[in-house]
């Protein structure tokens, strides 16, 4: 999993506000596109999601799987694949947040390996699908 798919966004809404926001995984169905539950399987001791079980229904990919966190205060989130669905073998990403006074830069990687052949333009091509997705649901989330 090495190539990894970067995008950015700015949201107008200081860090804390839109970490609270991805932190948020049970209304994750409400805004994140595809996703149809997402059920927090672990907290650790900050409070915070440590494992998510998650359901994805996106046109013909159906799948469920767990993925691990690993927060960094309101800079930064990471996950990883930690229980894989039927179609997901490998998925690694993160958000990062740039303060920026009043509004804070969202930077969105991703990759993702699945159990079917693609060739890697079209991975990328996906990648970049699912990220632009994200990042204007979470745009959109946060600033309503």
């Amino acid at each position: 999993m090495a190539d990894r798919t970067s995008s950015s966004i700015v949201i107008n809404a200081g860090r804390a506000e839109v970490m609270a926001i991805i932190a948020d995984f049970p209304a994750y169905p409400g805004w994140a596109e595809g996703i149809k539950s997402a059920e927090v399987v672990s907290v650790g001791d900050d409070g915070r999601a440590d494992q998510v079980r998650f359901t994805l229904e996106a046109g013909p990919i159906k799948d469920t799987y767990e993925l691990a966190y690993e927060w960094e205060g309101e800079q930064a989130v990471r996950w990883s694949l930690a229980v894989p669905g039927s179609m997901l073998s490998g998925m690694a990403g993160s958000y990062v947040l740039e303060a920026g006074g009043e509004t804070t830069r969202v930077v969105y990687e991703l990759a993702v390996d699945i159990k079917i052949p693609m060739i890697g333009m079209f991975k990328r091509k996906a990648e970049k699908i699912i990220i632009d997705a994200a990042l204007k649901g979470l745009k959109r989330q946060v600033e309503h």
